[in-house]
């Protein structure tokens, strides 16, 4: 084997730890949630909306600003915000580690089957222990109309997740864990496994080669690796949130579970409402992991150069 096989083999078996790809998670999704809040609020609505008082995104965002004031196109913020940074803090960082016991001992490389594997892993890991808590304070939140604080049940997120553990119990914090579960494993199985081969067919981009993507390219592969999962998973998306969504002050709830509530959704409005909010989702989504890759590809290539290189050379 000549020195530059060996050089090859030793730089494919480098890999950046799994705290660089947490740190460049979190600052991803600082920025993702600066930018997309509004639209989240907007596919929540829209999800929740049963009586079709909103005609599409256009009407519906019009209709909250006319109605309620443009800052309720951040309501939620905060815990929107929290929730981001430290899910794609939490995301890339188990990813990272699930990825490092799949790949092979002899060449450092990982197969898109580990990749998949890793990815719904880390999937699974953020639905519990931070998406399903989150969004349910945020959809609550987001579900409540008017800006007056004496008119609204909830007046903040720490108000809100107060009083739901008050009359809901702590589960009521993990409503709708199922659908989440289903929803965040396959999204980011597909995600991580889609940004890479993209990085590879786009840009010749392999990670540890020292190569750093331009924003605007990371911004490319990260917007196609994010449009399949909304379609896929789009009736987990909104049962989930109709969980999440329905109290049980009164003891009764419309839906008993994830199954219950897919039959119901199915048989009082058809089959499409199993969708409703997909367009909203597919303007957040796919431009929230662009931004978000746009960001982390920066940090991970700035320590790529600068510890990765430096060893190589060293």
């Amino acid at each position: 084997m000549n020195q530059q096989q060996v050089a090859l083999q030793d730089n494919s078996k480098k890999s950046i730890p799994p705290y660089m790809k947490a740190i460049s998670g979190s600052l991803g999704g600082v920025m993702e949630a600066a930018c997309l809040q509004p639209i989240d609020v907007i596919k929540t609505r829209l999800q929740l909306d049963r009586s079709g008082n909103y005609k599409g995104i256009a009407h519906c965002g019009a209709t909250i600003v006319r109605s309620e004031g443009v800052r309720a196109l951040w309501k939620g913020l905060t815990p929107f915000a929290t929730h981001l940074t430290l899910k794609y803090t939490l995301r890339m960082g188990s990813n990272a580690v699930l990825q490092s016991a799949f790949k092979d001992s002899q060449t450092g490389k990982i197969s898109n089957h580990g990749r998949l594997l890793s990815g719904f892993g880390a999937g699974v890991l953020e639905a519990v222990v931070i998406v399903t808590p989150f969004e349910v304070v945020k959809i609550r939140l987001q579900q409540q109309k008017g800006l007056s604080h004496e008119l609204l049940k909830y007046r903040g997120p720490v108000h809100c997740a107060g009083m739901i553990i008050k009359e809901e119990g702590l589960r009521g914090l993990w409503a709708g864990v199922t659908p989440t579960i289903m929803r965040n494993g396959t999204n980011q199985s597909v995600m991580f496994t889609a940004k890479n081969t993209f990085d590879v067919l786009l840009w010749k981009k392999n990670e540890g080669d020292g190569r750093v993507l331009l924003p605007w390219q990371s911004m490319i592969s990260g917007f196609l690796a994010g449009t399949a999962g909304p379609i896929c998973t789009g009736p987990f998306d909104v049962v989930k949130t109709r969980l999440m969504a329905q109290g049980r002050e009164g003891g009764e709830v419309k839906y008993k579970g994830m199954i219950h509530a897919i039959r119901t959704i199915y048989a009082e409005e058809g089959v499409l409402a199993l969708w409703k909010g997909l367009l909203p989702r597919l303007m957040r989504i796919p431009p929230g992991q662009a931004i978000m890759w746009g960001v982390a590809d920066q940090v991970i290539g700035l320590y790529e150069r600068r510890y990765l290189q430096t060893l190589q050379t060293s």
